[in-house]
């Protein structure tokens, strides 16, 4: 049977993103910045590297300035142009989006992931689809998505990115059921969320990646509550794993965990001390503050 290429991406970005108040009480969290692009675009050119054609927001109340991002911005760039800042101009050209590239659907109500991809179902259609969360941020030499469309040429049905975690940090997850381990990718008997601290199944951690059939549309119209009293993605495709079609993916790359204070800081300095033109000048700073909290000791 002929695997159905990808070319559909849902992006939920309908969250109030409380956990970064008070910055997000004016802008959307998927706006704020590791070093100089806004998380939502390391999203985006993780799924255009991946072939996706087009991409599906699913937005709520307080997200205009989302949308601004990817529209063009003609006085910005004929400022740009009339300034000779043609270095500027180019990397502006990352954050225009074609005409009809982009769509944007509402979420009025925060019912849950699962329902958040079930809002985008019209668009989708009877199509695999791809789902990113921009929380998760994936630093690799090849990007995730990528790393996972091609693994899924070879399987099909559906594949979620999954990484080990410890058993203290499980119950933070959807955690992977394993039927058979084939090293890259892991064959799912089913899929656990939040399981309660020392019932995990593995140690094989669901993050925010999934490459999707249409069937799991057809199980969240369903509408089913689960963990949190939220409709779940992942009991969506756990429905999927009695006929075998549903596959972990050991992706290789660091994952950061941008929904939280902690792990966007971590992502900051990572990608920080990743760029050649930061990287002295940063690392030198660190050393620096590192030595004087020694020294205060």
């Amino acid at each position: 049977m002929k695997i159905k290429k990808v070319t559909k991406a849902i992006f939920p970005v309908a969250g109030m993103g409380t956990r970064f108040l008070p910055a997000t009480k004016s802008i959307p969290k998927e706006i704020m910045t590791l070093v100089d692009r806004p998380l939502i675009q390391y999203a985006i050119d993780e799924a255009r590297a991946a072939g996706i054609k087009e991409f599906i927001f699913v937005t709520a109340r307080g997200k205009s300035a989302l949308e601004d991002y990817f529209d063009h911005s003609p006085e910005l760039e004929n400022t740009l142009r009339k300034a000779g800042k043609t270095d500027l101009l180019e990397i502006l050209k990352d954050t225009n989006m074609d005409s009809g590239a982009i769509a944007y659907v509402r979420q009025n109500r925060a019912l849950g992931l699962g329902h958040a991809v079930w809002c985008a179902q019209r668009l989708v259609g009877n199509e695999p689809f791809a789902v990113l969360l921009p929380d998760d941020v994936i630093a690799a030499e090849k990007p995730c998505l990528q790393q996972m469309m091609e693994a899924y040429a070879e399987t099909g049905g559906n594949m979620v990115a999954a990484m080990e975690v410890s058993p203290a940090k499980a119950s933070s997850y959807g955690v992977l059921d394993i039927d058979e381990d084939m090293g890259s990718v892991v064959r799912a008997k089913g899929m656990v969320e939040k399981p309660k601290p020392g019932e995990a199944p593995s140690n094989l951690a669901v993050i925010g990646r999934y490459i999707l059939t249409p069937k799991v549309m057809s199980n969240l119209n369903k509408m089913k509550q689960g963990a949190g009293g939220e409709i779940q993605l992942t009991d969506a495709i756990a429905e999927e794993t009695n006929d075998g079609s549903v596959y972990g993916f050991r992706f290789v790359g660091q994952r950061y965990d941008c929904g939280s204070k902690a792990g966007f800081l971590q992502a900051t300095v990572a990608f920080a001390l990743s760029r050649p033109d930061l990287r002295d000048e940063f690392s030198t700073y660190l050393h620096d503050m590192i030595a004087l909290q020694k020294a205060a000791q």
